[in-house]
């Protein structure tokens, strides 16, 4: 078939390979062809209307075709698209930086923690392309880092079970997920788990099932934070401390949306740093609101701004802080890697004694994505947009409570406007289901009958709507959800 007979659809199947997918199934049926959006809702080629559950898989933040961010760009490309910053500078790059180390501040000050000196703020930001770049940059300093600054031969990583961090080879060095990491086991370098406080299914969690949140009724005695205690001091005793911890902060994502206990990130985070182990978050994800809750307290400075990124909620301030996703406001491929003044200073020194940091992208700091970006930090920073994400975020709750009747319905876990539900064969054993049963994704295809767009992590239902979502928008979503179980699960 020629190109200008041929539907996009049909062109989509001959030409295009889809990432994480599975040729041979996709091949199998016709996709859906996205035309347009705008807020929350989609429309496809044949002119049905989807609500976007997922925000474009974690990235788009006030919505589809928001006119903001329209006329940012809009006016952006009246003066240029593109120049390189090797050489170069310029403005909505630079001006990017800057608001990202303001927004990235600690919201409450306070005495440093031990060891904390080093992590007096971030001051540098070195930008890229997306979140694997982003933490891909972030293993090069840190190795770099600890090489320069304590004689190490091969620094070592620690990371946490069912970790994700993305695809490049340094990136997924430090992922812990089998499938992203056995066919390229021989092309990466290793590094260490330590296990997740994975709730739910914790082998140390004595705590029957019940009907809420595994984090509310845990009978435990915070044994996890005692195994990375134990792989922190199995380093130590090698004489070589690792040279990172990397984490993502609150809620780990492609592990299955598993939150953390309340308290368990700033204690092991203390433990790392007592052996001066780089703290490298990732909040590729739950970074600019998503994870964090405007409607608390703690989660405002004394200028009543709204924390925007997961280490601020948890009190926790890293060495190293890497954004993407949600940084355009879903609009641009773009990503940042946060340092501090000590890391940075550790790659300065006379042209000839090669100190420079040799990496790079021939879009660093693109003009366009960085003028998106700071439309959205705009936006997110006005009042209007807090309240509609402490009203999303209290209607996701109450929503998601209505679930637990569910006899398929295992554990429901939120964190800000992030939810994750897991799916089981019998709620009282929490017996899983096979992978081969393909339940979380036939869920999922039930709602997209429904007009409800989001994608399953194996057995695990996502739901992470645009801020924009509206109370009915998030009740059709809910409703979905809760059809789409019943009739995969009569």
């Amino acid at each position: 078939m020629s190109g200008s007979s041929a539907s996009p659809a049909q062109l989509d199947l001959q030409y295009v390979w889809h990432p994480f997918t599975q040729m041979r199934d996709w091949l199998k049926r016709e996709p859906i062809v996205i035309r347009s959006g705008r807020g929350a809702v989609l429309r496809d080629a044949k002119g049905r209307r989807y609500l976007d559950a997922n925000a474009s898989i974690w990235t788009n933040l006030h919505g589809h075709n928001h006119p903001q961010i329209n006329a940012a760009l809009a006016r952006q490309l009246k003066r240029i698209a593109h120049s390189s910053a090797l050489g170069l500078a310029n403005e909505p790059a630079a001006r990017l930086a800057a608001r990202l180390i303001a927004a990235a501040r600690p919201r409450s000050p306070r005495r440093p923690g031990p060891g904390e000196a080093a992590a007096a703020g971030l001051a540098r930001v070195f930008f890229s392309d997306d979140g694997a770049t982003a933490l891909e940059v972030a293993v090069k300093l840190a190795y770099e880092f600890a090489r320069r600054t304590r004689g190490e031969r091969r620094p070592r990583f620690l990371s946490m079970q069912g970790a994700y961090h993305g695809d490049t080879l340094g990136a997924a060095s430090v992922g812990h997920i089998d499938l992203f990491r056995r066919a390229y086991a021989g092309l990466l370098f290793g590094s260490d788990q330590v296990m997740a406080p994975y709730c739910y299914r914790c082998p140390f969690n004595r705590a029957k099932p019940e009907r809420a949140d595994a984090r509310t009724y845990r009978r435990c005695r915070w044994e996890c934070v005692e195994q990375f205690e134990l792989a922190c001091a199995r380093q130590k005793k090698r004489r070589q401390p690792y040279a990172g911890f990397v984490f993502e902060p609150l809620m780990q994502g492609a592990a299955g949306m598993i939150p953390q206990p309340e308290g368990w990130l700033k204690q092991v985070t203390e433990i790392a740093r007592a052996q001066r182990t780089l703290l490298i978050a990732d909040e590729v994800m739950t970074g600019f609101g998503r994870a964090t809750s405007p409607s608390q307290g703690a989660a405002q400075d004394s200028r009543g701004s709204a924390a925007l990124f997961a280490c601020q909620e948890a009190g926790v301030r890293p060495d190293l802080l890497c954004l993407a996703k949600g940084l355009t406001g879903g609009y641009l491929p773009m990503a940042a890697t946060l340092v501090t003044r000590e890391i940075f200073e550790a790659f300065l020194g006379e042209y000839e004694e090669f100190k420079t940091f040799f990496h790079g992208h021939s879009y660093t700091g693109n003009q366009l994505g960085a003028v998106a970006a700071l439309a959205s930090l705009d936006l997110l920073e006005t009042g209007a947009s807090r309240r509609s994400r402490a009203r999303l975020e209290r209607q996701l709750s109450e929503g998601l409570a209505g679930l637990w009747d569910l006899p398929n319905v295992g554990d429901i876990r939120q964190v800000g406007l992030v939810a994750g539900i897991e799916l089981v064969r019998d709620w009282r054993t929490r017996a899983p289901f096979e992978l081969r049963a393909r339940a979380g994704m036939r869920v999922c295809e039930a709602m997209a009958q429904r007009g409800v767009l989001t994608r399953p992590i194996g057995n695990v239902l996502v739901l992470m709507p645009p801020y924009c979502t509206t109370p009915a928008q998030l009740e059709k979503i809910l409703t979905a959800v809760r059809e789409g179980i019943e009739t995969t699960f009569p």
